[in-house]
């Protein structure tokens, strides 16, 4: 996901893929994200993506971020 979701576009379902590319706009880095619906996921975590080599794990449902640039 690049850049956060305006309120036109439809919300994306929270914890719907595996993976998911970011980007630096996208930093700080929560999951989930900013634009996910948020009304059946877990609570809101921030991860460190720049610490892990581009690379981070959310700890509630597993879903891998990678930096994209």
């Amino acid at each position: 996901m690049s850049g956060p979701l305006s309120a036109a576009v439809s919300p994306v379902a929270a914890n719907a893929e595996n993976r998911y590319e970011v980007t630096r706009d996208d930093l700080p880095l929560s999951c989930p994200m900013p634009g996910m619906v948020l009304w059946n996921s877990h609570p809101k975590v921030y991860l460190p993506i720049l610490d892990e080599g581009g690379e981070s794990t959310c700890a509630y449902c597993g879903a891998h971020y990678v930096l994209a640039d």
